[in-house]
């Protein structure tokens, strides 16, 4: 039942909108394909390194099909064609390419039959690996556990990955459940995914598969130290948002940003690059068991917390029908809202628990990730530390699922181990002292919070029918969303889109589909 009097109907009514929004852009996914598409299946494939130049492989391949005008035909079809032509494997063949020795476009065409087939190996070993990855965090849970929700949830950022690895166990002994590295700022604009480890990020630290594969070893051991599986979590958005997110599968990551539209929003991505790009992600962290992250929070930073609320919740609607056409299970939804109110407006706490129960009855099986104030953070640190103990009260008064730590310091510098220390502490009292307070308080019928959540779902439900009958790309357009308006053919990256020829091959992403499929109704 809902403690806040909201009404199911609306509610249902809420989704059967975002749904209809949802089922047309996947529509339009299905008939194309992109640049980062083409290079992530290169990549489960077993396509991985540089040229001579430091170009990366998969870019390699990716770019010759593109140059050629064949995009449209996916890479796959030619991948498998020079399996047979050659008789080598994906990543004997790259280097062939990259070298000038082989043409892919020019290799005389086998038949689609004898092309599949030579490529279904690389699926099995694919499907085996990853599936390994899910089965060993999912032993490592019914071994030696995690900590309990919401997860306490950090930042490193020292733009060095060794450094990082460091503060990581420094964070994961002082209490915290999730390790989020954070990016070098920029590399959302990329569009390519740097090789090997990294020592010279600036504000974050590059996301390659190397960096993730120090980072998981080293959060492994320091697991199996303290008692307690820590989760790792990096970055799948931005131009190479389905890359990342293979990559991440294929080196056991537990959770990812990973929104259908923030990349459109805050980095002027091109819309059809980034819901194409978007749906591949989200398959392969579904099939990996990674928990997403959406981005919702950033509404607040360029809009008013009190009157955009609503606008957050249409999101996260929308995010969600997204996700379950992606196969991703409510369970690994980590829909994205803040507590991001002026702290001087009055019963400014009483709006933010309003929004923050209403957000957990409207997704009750989602691990819901709680964004802490940011925007209203000053160099006052004392003053801080209690807007993050507010915000931290929210947290367990609400039962949100990953509690993103604010830092006393935030607005000053990039914390120090310190702070972070301070930052733990904080939750973990709170959440220690309150742990029931939920179960505990009833809402006024009448109420400033009742009425709060009720007049943001109508809001909500206003403006899903407007993108309901306008569709999400003109509704980007206007800028319904942030107040950011975005073009349907502007942005970045729209010239590595392409519409699916006939002879496009994929046998990837349907297979992970099919598991999920079957996982799905194994559970029902």
């Amino acid at each position: 039942m809902s403690k806040l009097g909201l009404d199911i109907e609306k509610i249902a009514r809420a989704r059967r909108l975002a749904r209809t929004i949802a089922d047309d852009v996947q529509a339009f996914v299905e008939r194309y394909t992109t640049v980062a598409v083409e290079r992530t299946l290169c990549r489960l494939a077993g396509i991985d390194g540089v040229d001579e130049c430091g170009v990366p492989l998969p870019n390699v391949l990716v770019d010759e099909i593109r140059r050629e005008g064949m995009l449209r035909e996916g890479i796959l079809f030619f991948l498998g064609n020079a399996m047979i032509a050659t008789g080598l494997s994906p990543r004997e063949i790259a280097g062939r390419v990259a070298r000038g020795e082989i043409s892919l476009a020019r290799l005389p065409a086998r038949p689609a039959g004898a092309i599949a087939a030579v490529l279904r190996p690389l699926v099995d070993d694919c499907i085996a690996l990853v599936r390994g990855r899910r089965e060993r965090r999912e032993r490592y849970l019914a071994t030696i556990g995690e900590g309990p929700r919401p997860y306490l949830y950090v930042i490193v950022a020292t733009g060095n990955i060794h450094e990082d690895v460091v503060q990581a166990r420094a964070a994961a002994r002082q209490g915290a459940d999730i390790i989020a590295v954070i990016r070098t700022t920029g590399q959302s604009l990329l569009d390519y995914v740097p090789h090997g480890a990294t020592t010279e990020g600036f504000g974050g630290t590059f996301a390659t598969q190397e960096n993730f594969r120090i980072m998981r070893a080293a959060l492994d051991e320091v697991g199996e130290e303290i008692g307690r599986y820590i989760r790792l979590c990096n970055y799948c958005s931005g131009l190479c948002m389905p890359e990342i997110a293979a990559m991440g599968a294929l080196e056991g990551l537990d959770v990812m940003l990973n929104d259908a539209l923030y990349g459109i929003l805050f980095r002027d991505i091109n819309m059809q690059r980034t819901l194409v790009d978007q749906y591949t992600s989200r398959v392969i962290n579904a099939f990996a068991g990674v928990i997403i992250n959406t981005g919702e929070d950033n509404y607040l930073t360029t809009a008013d917390a009190v009157e955009q609320a609503h606008t957050v919740l249409a999101s996260d609607l929308i995010n969600e029908q997204l996700a379950l056409l992606a196969g991703l299970p409510e369970e690994q939804m980590g829909l994205g809202h803040a507590f991001e109110i002026d702290p001087e407006r009055e019963n400014g706490f009483l709006l933010e628990l309003a929004q923050a129960q209403m957000t957990r009855e409207i997704f009750p099986r989602a691990p819901l990730k709680y964004m802490p104030p940011t925007k209203f953070m000053t160099g006052n640190i004392f003053r801080g530390h209690v807007q993050d103990a507010l915000f931290n009260l929210v947290g367990v008064w609400t039962s949100q699922g990953i509690q993103l730590l604010g830092m006393p310091t935030e607005a000053i510098h990039t914390p120090f181990m310190s702070d972070r220390y301070l930052s733990i502490e904080n939750a973990r009292y709170i959440f220690t002292n309150l742990k029931d307070i939920g179960d505990e308080i009833e809402y006024k019928p009448g109420g400033i919070i009742r009425r709060r959540a009720a007049a943001v779902l109508d809001d909500a439900i206003a403006l899903l029918e407007d993108i309901e009958r306008e569709g999400l790309f003109a509704a980007l357009e206007k800028g319904l969303f942030a107040d950011v308006k975005r073009p349907r053919n502007g942005g970045k990256g729209l010239d590595g889109v392409a519409e699916k020829g006939e002879r496009y091959l994929d046998p990837f992403i349907p297979r992970m589909r099919e598991y999920l499929s079957n996982l799905e109704k194994q559970t029902i």
